[in-house]
C-alpha cells in the first residue's frame, strides 16, 4: 500500500504489482473519466495528468505513482463550474461518440500550460497521437482554439500544476506526454528522461505493430481468426 494525491485528495493505492494507474483510477476510484482503449499507450483515450503533465494511464504502473499529484478529466471542474478546456469543448460541440474527448481535453489541458498561444501546427503536432474515429477533428481544433482564449483570462491555469513543479517546471515537447520509467521496488526512483517510456515497445508505433505480428505464428488454413 502506498498513498498518492488524486484530484486534490490522498488515497491510498492497495492491489498488485501488475495494477496499472487506469485500472487504478477506475476499479478502485471509479473515476471513469480516463478510458481504455488500446491498452498499450497508442490512442490517448486513457490521458491523466501526473505531476501537471499528460500521460498515458494504461502503461504507467500504480505502484509507480507513490507520492506523485495525478489529476483525471473529473479533476479540472471546479465550485466556480468547468475548467476553460472543457467548456471550450462542449462551446464548439466537438464531441461525437466522446470517448476520445477524455484524451484530447487532458492533452489540451497540458498544451495550453506550456504554450498559452499555440499555432495551428504545434495543435495539430500535440494531438497528432490522438485517436478519433469519428472524425470530429475539425471541432476538436477549434475546440483547441476557442480553450486558448478562456485560458488567457481565467484563473484555474496555475492551480493544474502541483508546487512542485511550480518550483522546478518541467516542460513536455509539443507532440509529447509524459512517461515515467525507472522504476524500482518502492516505485519511481527516480525521473530520467521524462519522455522517455515506461516500454519502450508500447510506443513504437508501425515498428512495434510489425514485430507483433511476425512473433504471431501463422494459422493454419481453415483456423478461425480471433
Amino acid at each position: 500500500m502506498f498513498p498518492l494525491t488524486v484530484n486534490g485528495q490522498t488515497q491510498t493505492v492497495r492491489g498488485t504489482d501488475q495494477a496499472t494507474l487506469l485500472h487504478f483510477l477506475r476499479n478502485d476510484l471509479a473515476l471513469n473519466g480516463p478510458k481504455y482503449g488500446c491498452g498499450l499507450g497508442e490512442c490517448g483515450a486513457c490521458t491523466v495528468l501526473v505531476d501537471g503533465i499528460a500521460a498515458r494511464a494504461c502503461v504507467i504502473p500504480a505502484r509507480g505513482m507513490a507520492g506523485r499529484d495525478v489529476t483525471t478529466l473529473e479533476g479540472l471542474k471546479t465550485a466556480a463550474g468547468l475548467h476553460p478546456v472543457q467548456q471550450a469543448f462542449l462551446d464548439t460541440q466537438a464531441a461525437q461518440c466522446g470517448y476520445c474527448l477524455n484524451g484530447m481535453v487532458m492533452m489540451t489541458v497540458s498544451l495550453l500550460r506550456h504554450t498559452p498561444a499555440p499555432t495551428e501546427d504545434e495543435i495539430r503536432r500535440q494531438l497528432s497521437h490522438n485517436l478519433c474515429r469519428c472524425g470530429t477533428h475539425l471541432e476538436i481544433l477549434q475546440a483547441v482554439r476557442r480553450a486558448a482564449v478562456l485560458m488567457a483570462t481565467s484563473p484555474v491555469r496555475a492551480e493544474l500544476v502541483p508546487p512542485s513543479v511550480r518550483a522546478e517546471p518541467v516542460e513536455a515537447p509539443v507532440g509529447q506526454e509524459a512517461r515515467f520509467d525507472r522504476l524500482g521496488t518502492n516505485g519511481v526512483e527516480e525521473r530520467g528522461d521524462a519522455f522517455s517510456p515506461v516500454r519502450p515497445e508500447l510506443v513504437e508505433g508501425p515498428e512495434r505493430l510489425k514485430r507483433l505480428r511476425q512473433a504471431q505464428p501463422e494459422r493454419g488454413a481453415g483456423t478461425p481468426a480471433p
